[in-house]
């Protein structure tokens, strides 16, 4: 949704954009005859094969690229694929092929995702972005650049599980302010909690020789040159610093994406404050976490002047006496709450949904005034938006840049944990501590792998 529509047009229109999504994803509206031609970055590995299937089952879209590092990736999607061309640096996709393709989907390791999906709009390209959209806290800024160089590019940010009817619902309820002006936010996650995915024991591997298959230079794109390790590619990256974004970078979006559907006055926050262990090996994430990220405020829909989201990873839940909830379990371990004035909204990350008030606990899908919910494709979504189809999708980069924002704040504020960072992002700062400042908003990317200025 955009950011100045005003709650009562929200509530009164989504229900109907919802009907006509569906029906422009079904062809019900007419559509350009030609079919979106995709080329797909980073074709396997833990998403992409899903984002690659997603997108080529809509009827009008053809993956006719495809790019990856990794050779029997490549030879494994080129099966499905025959007809497309292939390449392993997508530098070359854009200089060698760039006529070929109109959209782009980047599901690489997240360090890389500023540097293609910049290149993708420098060329006019429409992009899906993997979560979290970036990896630095500069390249927020030059996304939001390159958003205002290229308007008509549709973009989307890859959290589908916005498309869930709970999600959807609690989003309606936040915006039509039943449950009175909103108090604070409580978020966490599990992750990280599974070794195919996390290094948690943070082991150093040796260096060694990368597999033949692996192009090593090519993965680590604008990340310095270093030895291949065991244990990094092709998954457990997330738990790098200089390659992912450990377990709140790496599930934020899928958590706090409704508190900013709610609330468009949460803009950037002011404060990150984040306790975890000291980093013994500061080669990786280090973890559990709590942060408490604080945003300023002034709008009736809020009981105060500032608005905290306090934000856990591995599980830990906040208490339920202390929000005066029954005894009992949360439906999930990865929640989004919302404290209100008349309410609590409880959201599990799969949409179930439950409303306390006085209690007493309202299935969410059961409040009276809700629309219905239809089914809808996250990401045939986006292809009816490159196509035309429809004006809006449900995960544009605007939106995306405000919810992957607190994620990457809160794990890097890691780094100095308890003590509170005051963040100015106009001026991509820390105004209360230089060292922070110097070390955790921006990298030195390698030659020839820096994102481009999108003008």
């Amino acid at each position: 949704m955009t950011q100045n529509h005003d709650r009562r047009h929200f509530i009164k229109t989504s229900g109907a954009a919802s009907l006509a999504m569906l029906a422009a994803a079904h062809g019900v509206e007419s559509q350009p005859a030609e079919k979106l031609r995709v080329l797909c970055i980073g074709v396997v590995g833990s998403i992409g094969t899903a984002d690659r299937h997603n997108v080529a089952s809509h009827p009008r879209a053809e993956i006719t690229g495809l790019c990856d590092v990794n050779s029997i990736a490549l030879e494994s999607a080129a099966l499905e694929h025959p007809a497309a061309f292939t390449c392993k640096d997508y530098r070359e996709a854009f200089t060698k092929y760039g006529d070929r393709f109109d959209a782009v989907v980047v599901a690489t390791p997240d360090h890389s995702h500023a540097s293609i999906m910049l290149m993708a709009m420098l060329h006019h390209k429409h992009v899906y972005g993997q979560k979290p959209l970036v990896h630095q806290l500069e390249e927020l800024q030059m996304l939001e650049r390159a958003l205002d160089a290229r308007p008509k590019l549709c973009t989307q940010m890859a959290n589908q599980r916005i498309a869930i009817p709970g999600r959807r619902a609690a989003v309606e309820i936040l915006r039509s302010g039943v449950l009175g002006k909103a108090i604070s936010a409580h978020v966490w996650v599990s992750s990280p909690n599974h070794r195919d995915y996390f290094n948690l024991d943070r082991v150093l591997a040796e260096p060694s020789e990368p597999p033949a298959a692996l192009d090593w230079n090519l993965w680590l794109c604008g990340a310095p040159k270093v030895p291949y390790r065991v244990g990094i590619e092709p998954l457990v990256w997330r738990s790098w610093w200089d390659y992912g974004s450990n377990g709140l970078g790496d599930w934020g979006c899928h958590v706090l994406d409704v508190l900013f559907y709610g609330y468009d006055e949460l803009k950037s926050p002011i404060a990150v404050l984040t306790s975890a262990p000291a980093a013994e090996k500061p080669m990786f994430h280090y973890h559990p976490c709590r942060s408490t990220l604080t945003y300023e405020v002034d709008s009736p829909n809020f009981a105060h002047k500032i608005f905290p989201i306090h934000f856990s990873d591995s599980g830990q839940a906040t208490s339920r006496a202390s929000l005066g909830l029954p005894a009992g379990e949360f439906p999930n371990d990865n929640m989004t709450l919302v404290v209100c004035e008349n309410g609590i909204l409880a959201l599990a990350v799969d949409g179930e949904l439950e409303i306390w008030r006085d209690g007493k606990m309202t299935l969410g899908l059961e409040m009276p005034g809700l629309p219905a919910f239809p089914e809808i494709n996250h990401w045939h979504q986006w292809v009816d938006g490159c196509i035309g189809a429809i004006d809006k999708v449900r995960s544009p980069f605007r939106d995306g840049i405000r919810i992957t924002e607190p994620g990457i704040l809160a794990v890097r504020a890691a780094r100095f944990p308890n003590q509170e960072l005051r963040w100015d992002r106009a001026n991509l700062r820390f105004t209360n501590h230089e060292e922070a400042s110097a070390t955790l908003v921006r990298c030195n990317y390698r030659e020839g792998f820096r994102p481009p200025e999108v003008i």
